[in-house]
């Protein structure tokens, strides 16, 4: 048996030994050699592998095994210090072997390629696997069968599946190293019996299954239909394209063709991110390949040349001929990968129509709404021919023009302005928020510049900081005190903060003020504040008794001032002083009075010296406030920290903390429960340790995930965590405000934010997503190595709560920066969706000095899902010009995928090892009661819920679809296989009920009459959640409400029961708990009931697209909802 990590090709040959001459292909004209799809095959044996190099050891961690982790997740991550050598390469050559069509795809199936053929008892066969000359069977070799065994007949075939989808490949102990986009199925004979294959890439599972599907609907005939039909689309629009640049370009009107600067031109408007020498150089290349050829055919006919004759290489000012010209913008601008995409929907065409576009939007891109004039209008857009424009046809250009717009792009357009709710207590929010604003570099001798509040401004802050010192000639200064920054005069500081305070967002900006200054420049200070800012400041005492502060909604345009404020009723006092530089400052003179090492950098150095100094506790000074001053200062007093009871009993809405990092890091290790309790009511602000000379920001989600509101963040210093929160406050408009995930703001519940499970009360969400390619990506920037070519790979990190913090990455793609194909799949369980974000990183795996090529970062929240380009953006956060990912994303509410064995079980036997939600004991009598009657609602919510979700899974295993697949694309995909032998469906769906039934239109083999079945005790199970589900809301809702009677009274009630101490607080946490799963519990029932709605309108939408249907009369779509509509 040949192992998977094998790649040894059999010493059998393909039957044919010149394929291209028996089809034609060796005289086809130049128009023939344009068609969809630059599919590149370098060698299909050398392909690189898709499957895992540890097959044999079936269960194992192969990733780890195979490519090193990388954790930056905490940290940049750089991987500069590794030993790496470089190899440069200058090739340009364009003359691998090329699959540009449907025809190609054929004639190298005829040569055939080594496939992996996998067993029901887990075993693995390679095989050498052709087409015969004839394009009527499928063969294989070597095998112990005879000869006319070993072969599949073509008319035999009824289905071509694509990835890991049958029951062969689910049993099998190798599913997990098996890669989804490598694996493919044939479906064929009266019994439906599967032939399992694995390629060994993803773009060589592509060419067989579109080349078995072309020859499924055209049989034997395929290549004369094909080679008559070539793409036309594209073919007159590049020939319409040519002779009107050619008629513009009268230079020469005798010579004929185009100039050579014209034609580069004319590739670089169809793809901009190719360089302009490239396509310069492909010219050349096949000038001097015709110039030689025809040198030799001279060189035979008459026995000599002339040396110099043919020695001319093209000029700028040569024309470039109608074929070269069609050939390199072939070679330029086709995507294979796009290609493959659009016969997957074109129904083996190469266009699509109304209909497919159509089915494209709704299946995979979740589009609502969707009409044939909603496609046409769509092909009238991005369709460049004129031809396809008239006849309601989007050609592959059309189609990739649609890709790479602004339709398909990653970050969803609903997010662009402010989506959430804006009038909840600004304790609710996430605020964007800049550290001493002032600073363009370090913290100690770097520059200051008014830049820095502008610019942070403009980037939606809405949080900046105001230190100010005595000045000269009696005005205020803004710097960092103790330090050899340059200071900025107040007023100057003012006037830009209030120019520019509601640029980007309308929402209230927060002026941090700490204030050093004597009561004389305090009385300077506050004029400044009222003259410039005058009636934007918010100025008014806050409500007595409120137990929240106003909403942003309420506090719009208005600047509040956070600093230190007077008790009530007195006149100028004492109060204690906000010094966030001293401890830098004690740091550094500590660490020079040491004396610095010579040599090295300055800063560096004086960074190390800093670290190393440990820190001492300074006593807390105080000075006097003006009485004006302090009446400015409303609803952001700062005070001082103690503890979280303390808090909890004294601290008012309107007082807020503030804490250095380390502080804020150790409450959210000890106690993040009592820290996410304490920013329900109250605002805190963290900011940068002093050790943090340099600007380095700390991680954001370390704090966001406690509920910490502000978290000032060094804006001048770019990298991973300046992504985090400039991609993190993008989701809102970038207004500067985020509302927190719903468990943080509710005023009774559970949650922990160092939790490395399941979160009580939210139900896991599976985001699956395909690195499909990569385009025009750079050199990273500070690269030493010579040349243009990288060797990129990409990351995918996940940043949350610790649960959900991974990372996964791509295999390399050598010497290839402008069309990378990487044709790799990934699945994550994300937890808490509200809080998570996702980064791509593309890297180059062979590199001299940099290694970063790009990134992306965006909130889960914002993800589109379907096929979508990523823009990748430079360090510093620029869109870099052309350069993207193509990506496919699904996000799934329900579980999917797990373990091969364990997927397909029915629902009795699923429900064995069911997890049913659990109550805690409080050790209160009375409220424990309360929640013992919850126990049978929540069992029956459970079974409800997942009696549905694991009908769904299974009704989907059987149309052989992808766990992140929905109904709509299961219904769609069962479509292609329950036609009878006579063209006509054996199933047809009724849609005059709510629940669309599946009716047999005569007798039916063995696999469809389970599909009926299963798809009835889908039904079944959905009908139950419609119908049942408002009940068992009620009931939970209901013993809610009698639990929370007893919150106010709780403590008293535990200590009545002889709780004391600790147990008290164990019984509130066990309250909370419980509150928390009942809520959480009811609201995953009511989303289940919107699951089921959503996915009966799937199924009838997809009856109707698939022409699945009975004749009846009035039927209508009923438009799904998008992922949001489900959600809300």
């Amino acid at each position: 048996m040949a192992e998977f990590g094998e790649n040894n090709k059999s010493a059998v040959g393909p039957p044919v030994a010149d394929w291209k001459a028996a089809s034609g292909g060796g005289g086809m004209s130049p128009e023939t050699l344009v068609s969809n799809g630059n599919c590149t095959v370098k060698r299909l044996q050398k392909q690189p592998s898709c499957e895992s190099p540890t097959w044999e050891s079936a269960g194992s961690d192969s990733a780890s095994k195979a490519i090193p982790r990388r954790s930056s997740l905490i940290k940049d991550g750089s991987r500069a210090g590794r030993d790496r050598k470089k190899t440069v390469s200058f090739s340009s050559s364009l003359s691998e072997k090329k699959i540009s069509s449907a025809a190609d795809c054929i004639h190298s199936m005829v040569e055939g390629i080594e496939l992996k053929k996998i067993r029901t008892n887990s075993r693995v066969y390679q095989r050498y696997y052709l087409l015969d000359a004839g394009l009527q069977a499928l063969c294989w070799e070597p095998s112990k069968k005879e000869s006319d065994k070993a072969r599949i007949s073509l008319t035999s075939i009824r289905e071509v599946r694509t990835g890991r989808n049958t029951e062969t490949f689910r049993t099998s102990g190798v599913y997990e190293q098996i890669s989804e986009d490598c694996a493919f199925s044939i479906i064929y004979g009266e019994m439906y019996e599967s032939l399992d294959l694995v390629a060994n890439s993803a773009e060589v599972a592509n060419i067989w299954v579109t080349g078995l599907r072309y020859l499924m609907q055209y049989g034997k005939h395929a290549l004369d239909m094909l080679a008559s039909s070539q793409d036309s689309l594209r073919l007159g629009w590049l020939e319409q394209l040519f002779s009107s640049a050619a008629d513009s370009d009268d230079l020469e009107e005798d010579v004929e063709g185009l100039r050579l600067q014209l034609a580069v031109k004319l590739i670089r408007s169809v793809n901009p991110g190719v360089g302009g020498g490239k396509v310069e150089l492909r010219f050349k290349e096949l000038q001097r390949v015709r110039t030689s050829m025809s040198g030799l055919t001279l060189e035979n006919e008459s026995g000599a040349k002339d040396p110099g004759e043919n020695k001319r290489p093209i000029g700028r000012n040569e024309r470039v001929t109608k074929q070269d010209f069609i050939k390199v913008f072939h070679d330029f601008c086709t995507r294979p990968e796009i290609y493959f995409l659009l016969v997957q929907f074109s129904s083996n065409k190469e266009f699509l129509d109304t209909k497919d576009l159509m089915r494209f939007l709704e299946a995979e891109q979740g589009m609502a709404q969707v009409s044939e004039e909603t496609s046409l209008k769509l092909i009238l857009s991005h369709e460049p021919s004129e031809e396809g424009r008239q006849q309601g046809y989007l050609s592959l250009d059309g189609f990739t023009s649609y890709l790479t717009s602004a339709e398909c792009h990653l970050f969803d357009r609903e997010h662009d302005g402010v989506c959430q709710d804006m009038t909840q207590p600004l304790s609710h929010y996430y605020i964007s928020s800049s550290h001493n604003t002032y600073l363009i570099e370090d913290q100690f001798r770097g520059p200051s510049d008014i830049s820095g509040y502008i610019r942070a401004l403009k980037m939606g802050c809405r949080c900046v900081e105001v230190d100010v010192w005595d000045g000269p000639d009696g005005e205020p200064v803004v710097c960092t005190g103790h330090s050899l920054s340059p200071p900025l005069l107040l007023h100057c500081v003012l006037d830009a903060i209030g120019r520019f305070a509601f640029v980007a967002s309308h929402y209230p900006l927060i002026v941090c003020i700490e204030n050093h200054c004597s009561v004389q420049q305090q009385q300077v200070m506050w004029q400044h504040l009222v003259r410039i800012l005058g009636e934007k400041l918010y100025a008014d005492p806050p409500y007595e008794g409120k137990s929240y502060l106003p909403s942003p909604h309420a506090l719009r345009n208005r600047i509040l001032l956070k600093g230190k404020k007077l008790g009530p009723g007195g006149e100028d006092g004492e109060v204690s002083e906000e010094d966030e530089g001293a401890e830098m400052s004690q740091k550094i003179k500590a660490a020079n009075s040491g004396g610095a090492a010579p040599g090295g950098n300055e800063k560096e150095m004086l960074q190390k010296s800093v670290t190393a100094v440990p820190p001492v506790p300074l006593p807390p000074k105080r000075f006097q406030l003006l009485k004006e001053l302090s009446d400015l200062v409303t609803l952001c007093r700062s005070i001082s920290f103690i503890d979280f009871p303390t808090s909890s009993k004294s601290q008012n809405p309107w007082e807020l903390c503030s804490f250095p990092e380390t502080l804020a890091v150790r409450l959210a290790g000890e106690s993040p429960g009592d820290f996410v309790n304490h920013n329900k009511h109250f605002l805190s602000r963290v900011y940068p340790s002093p050790m943090r000379i340099d600007s380095s920001n700390m991680n954001p989600q370390d704090l966001w995930k406690c509920g910490c509101q502000i978290v000032s963040m060094n804006f001048q210093t770019a990298g991973l965590m300046m992504d985090l929160n400039t991609a993190w406050f993008r989701q809102n408009g970038n207004c500067g405000y985020v509302l927190r995930p719903a468990i943080m703001r509710q005023e009774v519940s559970y949650f922990s934010a160092n939790t490395r499970d399941t979160v009580p009360g939210v139900s896991p969400q599976l985001l699956h997503v395909k690195v499909i390619s990569g385009q025009n990506l750079p050199k990273p920037r500070g690269s030493g190595a010579k040349g243009d070519v990288v060797d990129p790979y990409v990351y995918i990190e996940i940043h949350g709560i610790p649960a959900d913090c991974t990372e996964r990455r791509t295999r390399t793609v050598t010497q290839n920066g402008d069309n990378p194909v990487f044709d790799e799949s990934f699945e994550f369980q994300i937890n808490l969706p509200e809080l998570t974000m996702v980064r791509f990183v593309v890297l180059d795996d062979d590199f001299i000095g940099d290694e970063f090529i790009g990134q992306y970062t965006i909130p889960l929240e914002c993800l589109q899902p379907g096929y979508r380009h990523v823009p990748l953006q430079s360090l510093t956060g620029e869109e870099l010009p052309h350069a993207k990912l193509f990506v496919h994303v699904a996000l799934t509410n329900r579980r999917g995928g797990g373990k091969p064995h364990k997927r397909g079980l029915s629902v009795r036997k699923a429900r064995k090892g069911r997890n049913y939600a659990a109550l805690r004991d409080l050790g209160v009598r009375a409220v424990d009661e309360v929640f013992k009657m919850a126990s049978p609602p929540l069992r029956d919510a459970t079974d409800l819920r997942e009696n549905m979700q694991n009908s769904v899974a299974v009704f989907r295993d059987l149309c052989g679809v992808s766990v992140a697949a929905n109904l709509m694309q299961c219904v769609l995909a069962l479509g292609s296989r329950v036609s009878g032998p006579d063209g006509a469906p054996l199933l047809l769906f009724d849609l005059r009920d709510h629940y669309p039934a599946l009716d047999p239109q005569g007798p039916l083999p063995d696999v469809l009459r389970r599909v009926v079945s299963t798809y009835e005790m889908m039904v079944q199970a959905s009908r139950a959640v419609i119908e049942l589900s408002n009940g068992i809301y009620d009931r939970i809702l209901h013993i809610q409400t009698m639990a929370m009677e007893f919150h106010e009274k709780l403590q008293t009630l535990a200590e009545k029961e002889g709780l004391r101490g600790r147990k008290v607080s164990r019984a509130l946490e066990s309250f909370s708990w419980n509150i928390t799963i009942l809520k959480g519990q009811a609201d995953l029932l009511k989303h289940a009931k919107a699951e089921v709605q959503e996915n009966m309108k799937q199924v009838h939408d997809a009856a109707l697209t698939g022409n699945l249907t009975k004749e009846s009369i009035g039927v209508k779509r009923v438009r799904s909802q998008t992922r949001r509509g489900q959600d809300e």
